[in-house]
């Protein structure tokens, strides 16, 4: 069997102005993803989600071009020898490419679900694992820069779904993301993990100031206080108080995890499966975090293919964290682009992997193809 042909689908959709939430990286308006099917000359199709990287197009043209190049003739059971390809003519011969790695990341999940359909086994059983529960977090575009009152109603809201966990938006200013933490704190009682994301937003300096707060209100995580590639800062912010650090989203490959996890500062690990180089790499993530004692929380991305793909990963390595639940208000990639729902939450605010084949999900093409690519910022 080989592979025939690559095609990327970017897509997106706009955000009605009364569904959007401000955070840290502005106000959304649009939410945009690329898709990847592979075809083999054997007649299968495989999809995965490359992330957009916030330039879809550029992306999409990537994979059309540069990727199909490399592999078209090529195995598509080999996972590892199509990665590794890649990886030596496309990323460690140029330096590590952002575009690369996300493109890369949606091959190799279109590739897994095509040795799915082959061993005819559900992706959980196929990487080695089986369907158990994993604790989920309500996250995704949700709980973002509003009144200190409104967020703690919605925090509430979750908690009443059966939401164990919560993910804030902070990085605005010291004061407010004091008063939204507090607030939430008060609303939902101590028995409600709250997590806090500054989406790169803070300095050495708020952390400084803010951490005090934080460990008083028992915040479970502070979430990229800054940009990924500025681990002395990290290290810095590592001594300030007794909350611990979470990155890993903007990580691309074992690679950049290494030296991270090496010096000490992370107390969670948030590799993206559609950033870090795929189900094939984010394997040898979690089992380098395992090393160190970590768990592995992965940052999900816009589809459900994704979403449904992190939790049959979580199923299938020894050291899962928590899921990352999409609670945005209207995300028609999360409800319309399969067949059912990537996720459902249990009583007691778990998640686990579907029992189909691959991640049990069927891609509708007709809404794939009623979504095409809208220009322009995703934030504001």
């Amino acid at each position: 069997m080989k592979i025939s042909s690559i095609q990327a689908h970017p897509i997106s959709f706009p955000v009605p102005e009364d569904k959007s939430v401000r955070l840290g990286i502005g106000r959304s308006v649009k939410r945009d993803a690329v898709l990847l099917r592979v075809q083999t000359d054997e007649g299968l199709t495989g999809w995965g989600e490359a992330h957009h990287g916030r330039c879809p197009g550029a992306i999409a043209r990537l994979i059309d071009t540069t990727l199909a190049e490399l592999v078209v003739g090529m195995d598509p059971m080999d996972v590892s020898g199509v990665w590794s390809k890649v990886h030596k003519m496309q990323i460690s011969s140029h330096g590590m490419g952002a575009a690369a790695a996300l493109a890369l990341s949606g091959l190799d999940l279109a590739l897994w679900d095509i040795r799915c359909q082959v061993a005819g086994l559900p992706l959980h059983t196929l990487i080695g694992g089986k369907q158990k529960p994993i604790k989920a977090y309500a996250g995704g575009i949700s709980l973002g820069w509003q009144a200190p009152e409104a967020l703690a109603d919605e925090a509430a809201g979750y908690v009443s779904q059966g939401y164990r966990a919560l993910k804030l938006r902070v990085g605005d200013n010291i004061e407010r993301d004091i008063a939204r933490v507090t607030a939430v704190r008060k609303g939902v009682g101590d028995q409600i993990d709250i997590l806090v994301d500054a989406n790169t937003n803070y300095t050495l300096d708020d952390v400084r100031r803010v951490m005090p707060f934080y460990d008083d209100l028992k915040v479970g995580w502070l979430e990229e206080p800054f940009p990924a590639h500025d681990l002395g800062l990290y290290r810095r912010a590592s001594q300030l108080g007794r909350t611990p650090l979470a990155a890993g989203e903007n990580h691309y490959t074992r690679y950049e995890f290494e030296p991270i996890l090496e010096a000490q500062v992370l107390g969670f690990v948030q590799p993206d499966l559609s950033k870090a180089g795929g189900i094939t790499e984010s394997l040898k993530i979690a089992a380098m975090a395992s090393s160190h004692r970590l768990s592995v929380n992965p940052h999900t991305s816009a589809t459900a293919i994704n979403m449904a793909t992190s939790i049959s990963y979580m199923c299938a390595i020894d050291n899962p964290g928590y899921f990352e639940a999409d609670l945005t208000a209207y995300n028609p990639f999360r409800d319309q682009l399969t067949d059912k729902p990537p996720y459902v939450l249990d009583a007691e605010g778990c998640v686990t992997a579907g029992d189909g084949v691959g991640i049990g999900l069927v891609i509708d093409e007709k809404f794939v193809a009623a979504h095409p690519l809208i220009d322009g910022p995703c934030y504001v």
